[in-house]
């Protein structure tokens, strides 16, 4: 007797899954694994919003008329409905949590999310790579997630910041600067808001006035 639709359905979204973190470790490796070091820039991107009904590929150029990039630079790209990792950046500190929805991977979002009330100047934000729109949304909504969470369908920004591991978050300063070593695995809630406090002492430390 073959198996009933939802549980052929439920296996499949579980091998595109394995297949999406597969393909992000590929990647990575190719790009020597190593996650972008403190002291260098965030690269610029901009993709949709997840809960928008903006569609499209990642935006990566850094100038104009870059084909598959994009056709003008990621940092003008902006919105109501774009998540722009410039925009962030130019307003205060950055924590950017990239993720694959799958299994415990998407925790980090929760302690992201209640981090955002001890820490209103810091810019908290996520993106989803190479995942289902429809899933991503039923993931935001049931986290009660007001953090910005974008969807990069094609999985772009697992080469451009060198993913490997799920989820990696990245710390940058004002002005987007890496403050300090991405973390590779989710950490423990306190070791979270130790690595934040630590970002806006650093971020006073060159000059940010804003709260924290």
């Amino acid at each position: 007797m073959s198996p009933p639709a939802y549980a052929r359905y439920a296996g499949l979204l579980g091998l595109l899954a394995l297949v999406g973190v597969v393909v992000i470790s590929l990647l990575a490796r190719s790009n020597d694994a190593t996650p972008i070091p403190p002291g260098h820039g965030l690269p610029p991107f901009a993709v949709p919003l997840a809960l928008s009904n903006l569609s499209g590929d990642a935006n990566i150029a850094t100038h104009a008329h870059q084909g598959s990039a994009g056709n003008v630079p990621a940092c003008s790209v902006r919105g109501p409905r774009v998540l722009n990792v410039c925009q962030l950046y130019e307003r205060g500190p950055v924590v950017l949590a990239l993720f694959v929805d799958d299994g415990s991977c998407p925790a980090v979002l929760s302690d992201m999310q209640a981090l955002t009330r001890s820490f209103p100047g810091v810019r908290f934000a996520a993106v989803s790579l190479a995942g289902d729109r429809g899933d991503l949304r039923r993931l935001v909504r049931s986290r009660h997630l007001t953090l910005p969470v974008g969807i990069d369908e094609e999985g772009t920004l697992a080469s451009l910041y060198k993913v490997f591991s799920c989820p990696q978050v990245d710390f940058a300063l004002p002005g987007g600067v890496v403050q300090s070593k991405a973390l590779l695995v989710k950490p423990s809630f306190a070791s979270l808001r130790a690595r934040v406090h630590e970002l806006v002492a650093a971020s006073r430390a060159r000059g940010w006035r804003g709260s924290a």
